[in-house]
């Protein structure tokens, strides 16, 4: 069995209340004013349910995440989402997207890899970042080292 890369999807979300960072691993958010979405936006300028995020499966194993304009029913946002400069009702997220919902509203997206490429465990006893000056008896030393 292929080991996959593991991935962190981070949304970073900037608001009205500062700014507040979502790690990304649920099927589905809901995004929007509405105190019942999974992730709050807090500015009187986004929808109640302003997007949503749907996970979407590669062909590799991993997953990536689509933002939806509105809700799953199709009802989209007063206002749309603006995704790096252009207005979009889907778009497929890729590393470092920036998402605005309305003015001074916006979150940006980062794909966090981290390559499994160790597969022996590190070893817990391993002592090469400790300089030989470091091993020994505490009470060999002279008192003129010991400062």
């Amino acid at each position: 069995m292929p080991s996959e890369p593991r991935q962190n999807h981070l949304l970073i979300i900037e608001d009205d209340k500062g700014r507040r960072e979502f790690n990304l691993d649920a099927p589905v958010y809901s995004i929007g004013r509405d105190p019942r979405c999974d992730i709050r936006l807090v500015s009187q300028f986004v929808s109640r349910r302003h997007a949503t995020l749907v996970q979407l499966p590669k062909e590799d194993g991993s997953y990536y995440y689509r933002i939806v304009d509105g809700n799953l029913r199709g009802q989209a946002s007063a206002n749309g989402l603006l995704i790096n400069g252009r207005k979009l009702q889907t778009h497929d997220l890729q590393d470092a997207d920036e998402v605005v919902f309305g003015p001074q509203v916006r979150a940006i997206y980062y794909l966090l890899k981290r390559e499994a490429v160790q597969t022996v465990p590190p070893d817990e006893f391993d002592i090469t970042l400790i300089s030989p000056g470091m091993v020994g008896d505490p009470e060999d030393l002279g008192d003129d080292e010991l400062d």
